[in-house]
């Protein structure tokens, strides 16, 4: 009887096993084992930028959370989620995306094969993949994309053009430069840090190249309304409305536009590295190869 018995919990174990393998892989499944549980990731990310920041018509945090969790040990940083970058990080393994504009903007009233943006979602579902959007709070945080940008000039000081309960904080920044540079300088150091080839700038009036520029105004991304009204040498922003840039200049005030992700998107090579040390260099954390601004020069 006893040996009966053992033979059927043997029997009964080799089938539980089996059981669960083959009906609930997921939860089985050895990438449970690597990396470190998504929350972890979300707390180094807000620890940096706390979503408190963003402003309020935003639309930032997690934003696709699989239903069956699973660790992270592969994270892709993009600019812009694609349906080319959501397959880059299929194809390298990835468990989560972070891409700074966040795609799910206006409400999704289904998620079907209809548009690039319901299909993205479908992929990161069913391949468990997460998604967290940060946007205007890597732009208000110190040391976060305007910041970045702002790195192009030696600078006395640096303060939020819009400051917010932290006056550390905030959108947009003004520049107070160590040293006037002639505007052309300025053009040189904004192409070096970018790694553009090309911008386009709107002279102030009556203005040269040879311009002494020691008051810079800037803001990621699409800084017209941020910028309007600063009393500065430059506006440095991706982009602007044309009559905006019109006024800008008819007020004296030379403007330089990159386009508008390529103003952002090379942060995202220091911040992979800042990310991995916050995680203890458990997550290896890799930057897009195929985002890239929707515009280019020809």
């Amino acid at each position: 009887m006893i040996v009966k018995l053992g033979l059927l919990l043997r029997n009964y174990n080799t089938f539980l096993r089996k059981f669960t393998t083959t009906t609930f892989p997921f939860k089985m499944s050895p990438d449970n084992s690597a990396g470190v549980p998504l929350r972890k990731v979300i707390s180094a990310l807000e620890e940096f930028a706390p979503k408190e920041l963003s402003e309020s018509w935003d639309n930032t945090g997690l934003l696709v959370e699989p239903y069956t969790p699973r660790n992270v040990s592969k994270i892709l940083l993009t600019n812009d989620l694609t349906e080319k970058v959501a397959l880059e990080a299929e194809s390298n393994g990835c468990e989560m995306i972070i891409s700074y504009h966040p795609p799910i903007f206006a409400p999704l009233k289904s998620v079907v094969q209809r548009s690039w943006k319901e299909r993205v979602v479908a992929l990161l579902l069913e391949k468990r993949i997460s998604l967290y959007s940060p946007h205007t709070s890597w732009d208000c945080v110190k040391g976060g994309v305007n910041d970045w940008l702002a790195s192009a000039f030696s600078i006395v000081d640096s303060a939020p053009i819009v400051p917010g309960t932290d006056p550390s904080t905030g959108a947009g920044r003004i520049l107070n430069l160590k040293n006037g540079i002639p505007l052309s300088d300025v053009v040189s150091n904004v192409k070096q840090l970018t790694g553009l080839g090309h911008v386009r700038i709107a002279i102030g009036k009556n203005g040269t190249m040879q311009d002494v520029i020691s008051k810079i105004a800037l803001c990621a991304g699409s800084g017209g309304s941020v910028l309007k009204g600063v009393a500065a040498d430059v506006y440095l922003t991706g982009e602007m409305l044309h009559h905006d840039v019109l006024d800008a200049a008819q007020k004296g005030i030379s403007v330089i536009l990159t386009n508008h992700s390529d103003s952002e998107r090379g942060f995202l090579r220091p911040f992979s590295i800042n990310l991995q040390n916050r995680l203890d260099n458990q997550v290896q954390v890799m930057v897009s190869n195929v985002d890239k601004d929707p515009l280019i020069t020809v």
